[in-house]
């Protein structure tokens, strides 16, 4: 049998898409706001190391 969406539902995959991907940037963001300054220092000494300073 083949399902075809009520005229109703067809905006509820999207919202659920939006809401997933959202929550997911908020995620990035956060661990980005922790670990930010690690991996500059990470990457800070690498340049260094490379540069030979």
């Amino acid at each position: 049998m083949l399902y075809l969406p009520r005229q109703d539902e067809q905006g509820q995959g999207l919202v659920e898409y939006a809401l997933i991907l959202v929550l997911v940037a908020v995620v990035v963001i956060a661990i980005l706001a922790i670990l930010g300054p690690q991996i500059g220092n990470i990457f800070s000494k690498v340049t260094n190391g490379l540069a030979g300073t």
